[in-house]
């Protein structure tokens, strides 16, 4: 962008209100195949960006570095849960995506194709994610935590064609039986015609003939150059999951072109990176700060990324530490639960680092509480890193909400949103409020937004778009104080945040109700220092079965087994009624409000 005549940070947010030209600039930035013939076509609530541009993410990621010095630089540095390094240039990531998209291709992949991904933190994640963009399929790329029961309903919604899966993955030493639950949930998903399986742990595995496929042999003798698919601005890039209020996960929908356009300027803009930095964005790339900040935007910035299999805490708590001291990082993004879990290990364990290459830190996934920022301000960045605490959503794509290294920082807040943003706290009766809790809500179309929920255009509408008509409801509650400094609360909906992770409520109550004992399930998080939410359970159990210890134990592990063991409840609590409106929906705002000592508020629906 040609920010040539704007004097200061404040005009530019002014003239960045006409985001058609705002967007239009920062678009120019990246390399396009054809030009757009109109920045944005506004339908509410449907946005196409980039209107008749032909573009392809992976283009933009690797093909045009093939020609320059860039084709040397490392593209990622990878370790292992269990200590295991690989170093790949962007030139061996290039010849890898390559191979697997011929591979692909043989296997009759054609733009349009659903491809899950489900792995551990390898490269051959981020690889699998380009070869699919590259030829122009949809990846969905399910968390490698998550059960067979979850992994089945996702390949079912999407029509998956091919499952790109490992033989296990390493968590705190122990092997995450990854093929395992594959096969499980292959039992039933007829779309699915063959499994491609990376070969990481060793395990003794079955391979089912006709179906699986190892990655090593698949790709052996692939030529290394491949043609990339010349993709339409709008053209879908990938499906991504993620917790409703309902019991049925939300698919996302994702396209190349915005998408490419926004999380390159975020990455760009926010955190400053130079072509020297050592960027490590700690997230799974199973979740959507993976997918848009360890895959697509640092990638397009042609920066090095640092890639973690395993904890922070495993074998010892200053794993992480020696991670940016061993790697030189210099941009850390983290979340505020695992802060908190560091302050609970005390600062014994950082101050046993050098960590003096860091000049910037960050903050993602839940709003951090001030402490927290205190702390990782203090022990971390040592007093001289700025933190930048973003705010944004799986649904949003890219940080809407957030400093830049020159804003001035109020623990706690997020600051104001980004150039191009027109972000605003609402009263229930959509007016602007400032200075106490409200809706939070984007205003105008931005280029990373999704697009509509797979399959479902009409839920998108009605989860998003209805509340305020032409609003975007983000369904987090927060506070815009007088200098317009944005405080974001937590969840306003039945989605719990539990490690950094989002859980729909009903999704756990859905697994809960199937356990043969129990009748009804009401689930609420409730405040944890560590993990931002923790899951309570109220469960009504069927006649002729007690509550026991034994059964609450049982309970809790059917849901780790049915969902993922990041959904398994703190607490379970057996009752014999639930708080219903007359329509029977669950109020679990008032067993939140009882659970914690606050007022019920309005209980005129309830029957009971």
């Amino acid at each position: 962008m040609d920010e040539r005549g704007i004097k200061d940070y404040d005009e530019l947010l002014e003239r960045a209100k006409d985001i058609e030209w705002f967007w239009g600039e920062i678009a120019k930035e990246l390399d396009w195949f054809k030009p757009w013939d109109r920045v944005l076509e506004w339908n509410p609530p449907f946005a196409k960006w980039f209107v008749g541009g032909k573009i392809n993410i992976v283009h933009n990621a690797l093909d045009r570095y093939m020609k320059t010095p860039h084709r040397d630089k490392l593209a990622y540095i990878w370790e292992g849960d269990p200590g295991d390094t690989r170093k790949l240039t962007y030139g061996d990531l290039y010849e890898d995506v390559n191979r697997l998209t011929n591979a692909l291709r043989g296997l009759g992949v054609r733009k349009g194709d659903r491809i899950m991904i489900y792995l551990p933190m390898i490269p051959e994640l981020p690889i699998s994610m380009l070869a699919c963009a590259k030829i122009g399929a949809i990846h969905s790329v399910i968390f490698s935590g998550f059960s067979a029961a979850a992994l089945k309903e996702r390949i079912n919604d999407a029509g998956a064609k091919i499952v790109i899966t490992a033989d296990g993955g390493y968590r705190r030493g122990k092997v995450v039986p990854t093929k395992r639950n594959t096969d499980e949930a292959l039992g039933d998903a007829p779309s699915v015609e063959k499994v491609i399986v990376v070969r990481r742990t060793g395990e003794d595995i079955e391979m089912i003939r006709g179906r699986d496929l190892w990655w090593h042999e698949l790709l052996k003798d692939q030529p290394a150059m491949a043609d990339t698919e010349i993709m339409d601005s709008e053209d879908i890039l990938y499906i991504l999951y993620t917790s409703g209020t309902t019991g049925r996960p939300k698919g996302v929908v994702q396209v190349h072109g915005g998408y490419a356009v926004q999380i390159y300027n975020t990455l760009k803009w926010v955190f400053d990176l130079k072509e020297d930095d050592i960027w490590w964005c700690t997230a799974d790339v199973g979740w959507v700060t993976g997918h848009s900040y360890i895959v697509y935007a640092p990638l397009i910035l042609g920066v090095t990324s640092v890639m973690f299999e395993g904890t922070p805490d495993y074998p010892e708590p200053d794993r992480w530490w020696s991670i940016v001291e061993r790697y030189k990082v210099t941009v850390l993004y983290a979340t505020p639960t695992a802060i908190r879990m560091f302050m609970k290990f005390r600062e014994k364990w950082p101050a046993k680092h050098d960590l003096s290459s860091l000049r910037l830190l960050g903050a993602v996934g839940e709003p951090i509480n001030p402490e927290a920022w205190v702390w990782y301000y203090e022990f971390i960045g040592r007093g001289r890193c700025q933190i930048m605490d973003t705010w944004w959503q799986t649904e949003t794509g890219s940080f809407l909400v957030s400093p830049l290294p020159i804003t001035p920082l109020k623990p706690g807040s997020a600051t104001k949103p980004l150039p191009g943003i027109e972000a605003d706290v609402f009263d229930g009766n959509g007016n602007p409020i400032v200075g106490k809790g409200g809706y939070a809500v984007i205003k105008t179309p931005w280029p990373a937004m999704l697009r509509t929920l797979y399959k479902d255009p009409e839920r998108y509408k009605e989860v998003y778009w209805t509340r305020f008509p032409g609003v975007y409801l983000a369904g987090d509650a927060a506070r815009k104080d007088d200098d317009g400094y944005f405080w974001f609360q937590g969840r306003l909906d039945d989605v719990l945040s539990v490690s950094g992770h989002r859980l729909g409520t009903m999704e756990i109550e859905s697994a809960l109700v199937s356990h043969p004992a129990v009748a009804e399930a009401a689930v609420i998080g409730k405040p944890h220092e560590v993990k931002g939410e923790a899951v309570k359970a109220f469960v009504i159990l069927r006649q002729g079965r007690s509550p026991s210890e034994e059964l609450e134990k049982d309970l809790k592990e059917w849901v780790a087994k049915e969902i993922s063991p990041i959904a398994r409840p703190d607490e379970i609590e057996f009752v014999k009624s639930l708080p219903k409106t007359r329509s029977g929906k669950i109020m679990r705002r008032v067993l939140k409000a009882k659970e914690l000592g606050q007022a019920l508020g309005d209980v005129s629906t309830l029957e009971d």
